[in-house]
């Protein structure tokens, strides 16, 4: 039988996303929504259209994800002074707040996720996904310019 990386990595994301939604239930969080909190925890005060790219989400579906932490109040939403046409994303004190709570969830995960496997070998693993992740993100590109080679 033939390994597929894809399986694994399908099997690996569909695991993650049920732990983690009952895992950030208690912060009022999907696993869909994490992804958006913890980049803007890294950097917030950015555009709708830049937080799409660096997550590599369409634009529909980053504007539902924010609509709904907007509702929830982990983010506002206002528009950019230099082009009226843009929402600038700015985390809200009460995502603040929950920062630790929330990044702890994703910790725990990751620790269980490779509590087995010796410090080197998850390094190595996580090396050899970034360059798979790079990989991607470049044939992406390729498309969206309209030269690709399959």
């Amino acid at each position: 039988m033939t390994k597929s990386v894809g399986r694994l990595v399908s099997v690996l994301y569909r695991r993650n996303q049920v732990y983690l939604d009952a895992a950030l239930k208690e912060y009022n969080l999907t696993a869909s929504e994490l992804a958006f909190i913890i980049s803007l925890y890294k950097k917030d005060g950015i555009s709708q259209e830049e937080l799409s790219t660096r997550l590599a989400i369409d634009k529909a579906a980053t504007a539902n994800a924010l609509r709904s932490l907007e509702n929830k109040g982990y983010v506002s939403r206002t528009r950019n002074p230099r082009d009226r046409r843009a929402n600038i994303i700015i985390i809200t004190e009460y995502a603040r707040r929950m920062e630790k709570g929330v990044r702890k969830q994703l910790r725990n995960w990751t620790n269980f996720l490779t509590e087995d496997i010796e410090e080197e070998s998850v390094q190595t693993m996580f090396e050899v996904l970034e360059k798979m992740a790079k990989k991607v993100e470049s044939i992406e590109l390729c498309k969206k310019l309209g030269g690709h080679d399959e």
